[in-house]
């Protein structure tokens, strides 16, 4: 299915808008390090005392420099639902499923008590199939419940006509994530991990011969590994975009029997399913047709036991935890049970939480001073569009237009989603309870099928701090959350905010036009509205910003890889361009006297370094180099500015510093 592109701060996810009176310093001089000369390693110069005084918390694999807000909203918010848990919500009500879900999280008692019993009676249902064609009607009966096993599936918009909803199937069913922990032999410490953790996971269910069903697991996941397409292929969109009818998905991959698992899936018979990966679904049907049943089985409870260990008891947290955190990331200490508890109904019922934090969090004067910046950046974005020597006119017009039609979503939706068919019973067992939101779930999603689009839907909640571009709707979208500091200060100076919240629109807007985005016209359809030169020269440009990130180790022979970066690394980089230019356009030829003893451009840098200040595993980053589409922090900042004359002018960089790069060798894309 379609991927949103987004700035992704996946180490900052709930913290609030900056509402209490003390003032919070636009730069902290404390945050420096001003042992390393900014020409030297400039992230390590503008967050090295931060990254010192901030030593990485055993519960984190990476710890950002704003985690304290985060801490403390997550706080607030679990203050809220501690306040709603001590009244009686009226049955039904979003308040009631809020506080059930969240007092059975905090229920250790009976989680310990229950064990796996809440896992038997799907177990069973999957142990009793007897035929590969009961197994595929299982199967769907599973995706109901919001679970998949060698394939996804779900609804979206149709790339090629965006006003409509239509039906993706997706290559999966890798317990691990990712192709390369199973094909590349320098991973085979962890896949023994991996298998390890699902023998004490079948274990603890009670079942006979754990090593063997674990070991059948494995097999299978490193069958599909072997025709899974790598994170780099998955970014193409021109080449995942076949579709087929429901007639051809099943005469096109027969073994498996598509046709009865879209019956059972209650999914009627379509004219297009886009198939996003056609190799992957033919190994996958060879594989399934010459795969034992009991083997079959196995894996597919060894997933479903893997994605349930997280709401089960401690001892099957405890190992799934030992893997996915500990031994792929680096984490050593679990997350307290409260904020696991209260994590999981603000992830179900995300807007009805999300609600509650606006009317507490979100002053509208925020959204307002939001809608101008926006405005701001559209006109600098504008004048880049304009300026490029690399760009036709006609290619440029149309560049101009889709600019123009961007849809700007600010703080959170118009139209709040509703809850009042979700039903979750506090007699139930907690896993119980997650199956019938998961459920409730996939039955949303298939609800849109065949429908027209929906432009109001939001993809993210009020409470995220994040933000994204969709390129079907051609829209941005900035949660409330994100006005906070680091990326917005009230307090602070428009150098500092320009560099911050500035680069994140800036960032969100670049999306548009990065590898992936530029694919997309006006309207939100994949319709290339490029000249062949124009087409040329950007590929020429995105393949030199590629081979700069490809040339970064990260880890003793481990490279960041260009090429899986590729659109964020632009979206940054154009991110600091435009908003840069928006900040000189709002001097108005006037400068700022220093702050601190910086003028206002290195407050600017500064800002922008600010904001990715981090500390991190090692096992994170190569997790991370693997599996991310971002780029590591470190590198967002240094290997972004090292294109940048302006960057070196503010910081008096020349050749012969680290950080300076010849200027044949740098690129501007946007």
């Amino acid at each position: 299915m379609k991927k949103y592109l987004m700035l992704m701060i996946p180490f900052m996810m709930l913290a609030g808008c900056q509402n209490n009176t003390e003032k919070v310093p636009a730069i902290d001089l404390a945050n420096l390090d001003t042992s390393v000369a900014p020409g030297e390693d400039f992230y390590q110069y503008a967050n090295g005392g931060w990254m010192k005084n901030n030593p990485l918390k055993a519960e984190y694999a990476r710890y950002g420099a704003f985690d304290a807000l985060r801490e403390l909203n997550v706080e607030r918010l679990n203050s809220l639902f501690s306040e709603m848990a001590t009244m009686t919500p009226a049955k039904g009500s979003s308040d009631q499923k809020i506080v059930d879900l969240y007092k059975q999280g905090l229920d250790s008692t009976r989680l310990n008590e229950e064990g796996a019993l809440p896992l038997k009676k799907y177990l069973d249902e999957i142990y009793k199939v007897q035929t590969k064609e009961e197994m595929a009607s299982q199967l769907g009966k599973m995706f109901k419940m919001g679970f998949d096993s060698f394939f996804g599936l779900g609804v979206d918009a149709d790339l090629m006509d965006s006003s409509t909803q239509v039906l993706y199937l997706a290559q999966s069913g890798l317990g691990m994530g990712d192709r390369d922990y199973y094909v590349d032999e320098a991973n085979a410490g962890l896949l023994e991990s991996y298998k390890a953790m699902l023998v004490k996971l079948f274990d603890l269910c009670g079942m006979s011969e754990p090593e063997q069903r674990a070991a059948n697991v494995v097999a299978i996941e490193k069958a599909l590994a072997g025709f899974s397409w790598t994170s780099v292929e998955n970014r193409d969109y021109t080449r995942q975009y076949n579709p087929m009818s429901s007639a051809q998905v099943d005469a096109s991959y027969p073994a498996f029997g598509f046709e009865t698992f879209f019956e059972e899936s209650g999914i009627p018979a379509q004219e297009k399913i886009i198939v996003q990966q056609p190799s992957f679904f033919q190994g996958f049907d060879a594989l399934y047709a010459k795969t034992d049943l009991e083997q079959v089985k196995d894996y597919v409870a060894g997933q479903f036991i893997t994605g349930a260990a997280g709401f089960l008891s401690d001892d099957f947290y405890k190992a799934s935890f030992d893997f996915f955190s500990t031994a792929m990331s680096g984490v050593t200490e679990q997350k307290a049970r409260w904020k696991r508890a209260m994590s999981v109904p603000n992830g179900i019922l995300g807007e009805a939480v999300g609600k509650m934090y606006v009317a507490k969090y979100f002053p509208e004067s925020s959204k307002v001073k939001m809608t101008k910046i926006v405005k701001d950046l559209q006109t600098s974005l504008g004048e880049h569009i304009d300026a490029l020597e690399w760009m036709s006119d006609q290619t440029k017009s149309y560049a101009r237009e889709k600019l123009a039609g961007f849809t700007v979503k600010i703080g959170y939706p118009d139209k709040w989603k509703d809850y009042s068919s979700l039903e979750i019973d506090p007699q139930a067992s907690y896993f119980d309870n997650i199956v019938a939101s998961r459920s409730w779930r996939t039955a949303e999603n298939l609800d849109k099928l065949g429908k027209p689009t929906d432009p109001s839907e939001w993809h993210m909640t009020p409470q995220t701090v994040n933000a994204y571009y969709n390129p079907t709707t051609n829209e941005i979208c900035f949660p409330a959350a994100i006005l906070q500091p680091p990326f917005f200060n009230a307090d602070a100076d428009d150098a500092v905010n320009y560099g911050a919240i500035g680069v994140v629109i800036g960032h969100e807007m670049t999306h548009g036009f990065d590898d992936q985005g530029r694919l997309f016209d006006k309207e939100g359809n994949m319709n290339s509205w490029w000249n062949d030169a124009d087409d040329q020269a950007f590929k020429a440009k995105a393949d030199v910003l590629s081979k700069q990130y490809d040339e970064i180790e990260v880890l003793p022979g481990v490279h960041a890889n260009g090429a899986l970066s590729l659109g964020e690394n632009i979206a940054d980089q154009g991110g600091v361009s435009v908003a840069y230019t928006a900040f000189r356009n709002s001097l108005g030829g006037k400068e700022p006297e220093p702050i601190d003893g910086f003028t206002a451009d290195q407050r600017f840098f500064l800002g922008y370094a600010s904001v990715w200040a981090q500390n991190i595993t090692d096992e994170e980053k190569a997790r991370l180099t693997k599996l991310d589409v971002h780029s590591l922090g470190e590198n967002r900042v240094n290997a972004t500015l090292r294109n940048f004359q302006t960057f070196f002018d503010a910081f008096g960089i020349s050749e012969g510093d680290p950080m300076w790069r010849p200027e044949s060798e740098r690129v501007i894309i946007w």
